[in-house]
């Protein structure tokens, strides 16, 4: 066996980390007050990211992965103002392809327009899984980028992580283990797309997502914007020449010195989150969030309004997760939220890839919610029947789950903590999210 063959064989083993070494979180600010009086119940988290106010008549949730292939392509075509897209990666196949005609479709229709420059286009992939293979993210996009250069931005973001030896030394694919941009948000002008789904064929035909299509929300728009263009900044461009640069002014995240470089790109994002937050706690403290509900503000009077947008009764909360630059506030509300479910509530989790952390595990062992888990079944899972080692991660998986059931089985807290896993023939699943309802009075 040659020294690169062996090599090859001991990197697989790296597919398997995440599940072999679960971290635990660890809470970076205290818990808030969960229910004060007069605000609803999760008004708290708006002390750590944007609360954004939304009619549910604007919300919509997808049910297939089709539907949402559909409404993206058919977003693109109608769009004037911006397309944003963040994925982990864009396929190669013809339905991949076809997404990208139709964006070259909609600038060539803004170029001949007289409002042309209004038009733009801003993709945020990850570097190492949009970079893999002779024809990847990268190729599929360079026509896109040549042609439109005045209205395209491709960014690959690059973890930090992955430098020195190790980038060198690790094999394509294995290096995806190291760190990822797993943004993915979709939006076209004031309209947009929260989902867990990737820019690739089997998320628009077999994979089951999570889809949430939120109409006509210029602010959440204009916040998810300005999030990934400064993910955008802080990671590398692609060059029409199929070459990566970096943003001037920006540490490189790779090469350079990694400490500078992560304080760097946590003092962009966090530009966004603190500025946008502070916007919307301005918008909302007069507006939305009075002491007594019952007194419309004047400048909320419906009557006054005419045909203005309704009254939101939904509340959105961006939460946002970049542990290589510090940013850990999905973290901090998730296990704040586990831990303060009490007796009375449901918790709803479901996820592809069963792997809590220890952490999250010891909440939902000694809280006393009622949990509902939903996990895929090792038939369903995304490496099933995969070659090499990566055809073992379902059976990993499974494992996991069988040692958790077991102690929710020794706890004797069956009725409490269910879990079921999605089988369905021919396709796979990939939903991820989590939800808490709980029986309380609102203030």
């Amino acid at each position: 066996m040659t020294a690169v063959e062996q090599h090859g064989e001991r990197s697989s083993w790296l597919l398997l980390a995440p599940l072999l070494s679960p971290t635990v979180p660890q809470l970076t600010a205290p818990p808030c007050c969960l229910c004060p009086e007069g605000s609803h119940r999760f008004q708290w988290i708006r002390n750590l990211v944007p609360e954004f106010g939304i009619a549910s008549s604007h919300v919509k949730v997808l049910s297939s992965p089709s539907e949402f292939y559909e409404l993206m392509k058919g977003q693109i075509k109608m769009a004037k103002k911006r397309v944003v897209l963040a994925s982990l990666y864009l396929g190669t196949g013809p339905l991949e392809q076809e997404l990208v005609d139709c964006i070259e479709t909609t600038l060539e229709r803004s170029l001949q327009a007289c409002d042309s420059s209004n038009l733009s286009v801003s993709i945020l992939l990850d570097f190492t899984r949009g970079s893999r293979g002779a024809k990847n993210s990268r190729t599929m996009l360079l026509p896109l980028l040549r042609r439109f250069p005045e209205q395209v931005r491709v960014s690959l973001f690059h973890t930090p992580n992955l430098r020195g030896l190790l980038r060198l030394l690790i094999p394509e694919r294995f290096n995806e283990t190291i760190g990822l941009q797993h943004i993915k948000v979709y939006l076209f002008d004031d309209n947009v797309i929260l989902s867990g789904a990737n820019l690739s064929d089997s998320y628009f035909t077999n994979r089951q997502d999570r889809y949430v299509f939120l109409r006509d929300s210029p602010e959440i728009a204009d916040f998810f914007t300005e999030l990934v263009n400064a993910v955008g900044d802080v990671s590398l461009q692609l060059q029409q020449d199929n070459t990566v640069k970096v943003v001037d002014g920006m540490v490189h995240p790779y090469q350079g010195d990694k400490m500078a470089y992560c304080e760097a790109a946590n003092k962009r994002v966090m530009e966004v989150i603190d500025s946008a937050r502070t916007r919307q706690e301005s918008l909302h403290t007069q507006t939305f969030h009075c002491n007594q509900p019952e007194e419309i503000p004047p400048s909320r009077d419906p009557k006054a309004d005419g045909d203005g947008p309704p009254e939101p009764d939904t509340w959105i909360y961006p939460l946002i997760q970049m542990k290589p630059f510090g940013i850990q506030i999905d973290e901090i509300i998730t296990e704040t939220l586990l831990m303060e479910a009490e007796r009375g509530a449901s918790v709803f989790l479901t996820t592809g890839y069963f792997n809590l952390t220890q952490a999250y595990m010891d909440l939902i062992l000694g809280t006393r919610a009622k949990y509902q888990i939903l996990l895929a079944s090792p038939e369903v899972n995304g490496f099933f029947g995969a070659k090499g080692v990566a055809g073992a991660i379902p059976a990993a998986y499974v494992h996991i789950e069988r040692q958790f059931f077991s102690e929710v089985c020794f706890l004797g807290q069956q009725e409490r903590i269910r879990l079921q896993e999605y089988s369905r023939s021919g396709w796979t699943f990939h939903a991820k999210g989590e939800g808490l309802l709980e029986l309380c009075t609102f203030s």
